[in-house]
């Protein structure tokens, strides 16, 4: 008998004994491969079956089966598997908390995965505009949940397609949406905290960069994505960029000699990202605008306060840090993450922080992150990490031989030009090479492997532009940093800053 490829199929079980207890289970026949099966009994080979235990109630069988002809049933790939891990031929339903600028991007790439499923989208807003680097994205739970239903209507040759679940509150979505994984693409001071309730409750986590709002809360979250189990992907992309795996590469294996310095180059400033003024006014609305279905869960555990329109609008927020930390967070998850990779630093980092120059406004004001800076993060063997929004917009490795490597999105550069030329040998460090993160997301869950950017990788690549950041809001040109103890030494005030405050009645 030739084999065959996996498949669903729904077994109703009228007729057979044992009606009013039935559930799902698994059929293989001979060659064929597992069947998933809304039925009673188990198959274990050509006429042989029995019975599963931990059987659904009547009541709730017939439920199920009364709306099976009517709407797409979905199962969770977590019912069909073993120890929190979908069966190889179970499909992973992907609920996407927030709809705006990432997850316009995001969820292309769980559409075009047939392991997966796009089954929920949750978002505090229903339907607005000016989402994307240009203001040119709508987002919301509504356009959402309009473009995965168009998606899946094309795919499947059904116009009446309509099996994508909206919610407001990302816990109802959690509790009723089915889902085994979930995509979190909300501002920063949502990360841990949606992260850890999530995990506590058993779904696999694709978690935008940067990881937290603070180091604090990114060690909780580490902790619980331990305790539990679940896969966690920092959606640190830069590491599944041939060019960054390159330079890191090259570095690792010596082609540059011993590191005289590195230099990143992050943007300064705040960019409007195409707001018009009139979107950009700083005093307070007396009410949030129409399309915000619940604004008070939007600042969550945020401290509360009015709706401002140059504050809360789409990704402007990341200016306040009750929301974020300005571009030394932004644009430093991705690169700082590609300085430690590079370094082999992904369970540390550096030890010290030395600021050098910078521009802070007044703790009340509407944009209080830090406008202009230049610091210095060291390591303990001494090599010297050079961030600042002075430098090539990038990140530049320096070799004291006079060799360089430059790399950014979409450009690698070496000095010597011949550089870039010279293999990597089969004795010599490989880097994993990953073509898509949600892709190695997806595999992990299956494979219950360790992610390309994990939460602990995420966490202590954030800690260096966290640690930045606490620096230049003390007025401290020195910070010193136990990363094995994830404090800093002999110094309350600062150490104080390791976590944010939470308003209740959220907690870690």
């Amino acid at each position: 008998m030739s084999k065959v490829q996996p498949w669903k199929i729904l077994l109703f079980c009228a007729g057979l004994g044992g009606f009013a207890e039935c559930r799902f289970a698994e059929i293989a026949i001979d060659a064929f491969a597992p069947i998933t099966c809304f039925y009673g009994w188990k198959v274990l080979g050509k006429g042989k079956i029995r019975m599963k235990k931990n059987l659904v109630s009547r009541r709730r069988f017939l439920a199920g089966a009364a709306t099976l002809s009517a709407v797409p049933m979905i199962i969770p790939a977590s019912a069909l598997g073993r120890g929190g891990r979908p069966a190889p031929s179970g499909r992973i339903n992907v609920g996407m908390i927030g709809y705006g600028t990432m997850a316009h991007d995001n969820i292309g790439n769980f559409f075009t995965d047939e392991r997966c499923q796009v089954v929920s989208v949750c978002d505090v807003v229903t339907e607005g505009k000016h989402y994307g680097y240009n203001a040119e994205r709508d987002g919301g739970h509504i356009p959402g949940m309009n473009r995965v239903n168009a998606y899946y209507s094309e795919k499947t040759g059904k116009p009446e397609y309509k099996g994508c679940s909206t919610f407001v509150d990302f816990r109802e979505m959690i509790a009723k949406a089915d889902v085994d994984a979930v995509v979190i693409s909300v501002p920063d001071h949502w990360h841990a905290v949606m992260g850890i309730y999530a995990a506590r409750k058993g779904k696999h986590i694709y978690g935008q960069k940067p990881l937290s709002l603070c180091i604090g809360q990114g060690r909780a979250l580490c902790e619980v994505v331990k305790e539990t189990g679940v896969t966690f992907q920092t959606g640190s992309q830069r590491r599944s960029d041939d060019y960054f795996r390159m330079a890191c590469e090259f570095v690792r294996n010596g082609r540059l000699g011993p590191l005289d310095r590195i230099e990143v180059g992050i943007p300064g400033g705040y960019s409007t990202w195409g707001k018009t003024p009139d979107l950009l006014a700083t005093d307070p609305l007396p009410k949030p605008p129409p399309h915000f279905a619940d604004f008070d869960l939007w600042l969550g555990p945020a401290p509360r306060r009015p709706f401002i329109p140059a504050l809360h609008n789409p990704l402007i927020w990341r200016w306040n840090f009750d929301y974020s930390g300005g571009y030394i967070t932004d644009w430093g998850a991705h690169f700082l993450d590609i300085v430690q990779w590079a370094l082999g630093k992904d369970d540390s980092g550096p030890v010290r922080i030395d600021i050098v120059s910078g521009e802070i406004p007044p703790p009340g004001s509407v944009y209080n992150t830090v406008k202009a800076f230049r610091f210095e993060a060291v390591y303990a063997e001494g090599t010297r990490v050079v961030v600042g929004n002075d430098c090539r917009q990038g990140i530049t490795f320096i070799g004291k031989s006079g060799k360089e490597i430059f790399v950014t999105i979409g450009k690698l550069e070496t000095k010597p030009a011949t550089l870039v030329r010279e293999k990597i040998r089969d004795d010599e460090i490989k880097l994993f090479r990953n073509a898509l993160h949600e892709r190695n997301f997806i595999d992990c869950i299956y494979s219950g492997n360790r992610p390309f950017t994990d939460c602990e990788i995420g966490h202590r690549s954030i800690t260096m532009a966290h640690l930045a950041n606490i620096a230049y809001r003390l007025g401290r040109k020195t910070l010193k940093w136990d990363p094995a103890a994830e404090r800093v030494p002999d110094d309350p005030e600062a150490n104080a800053l390791l976590n944010a405050p939470i308003r209740k009645p959220w907690t870690l």
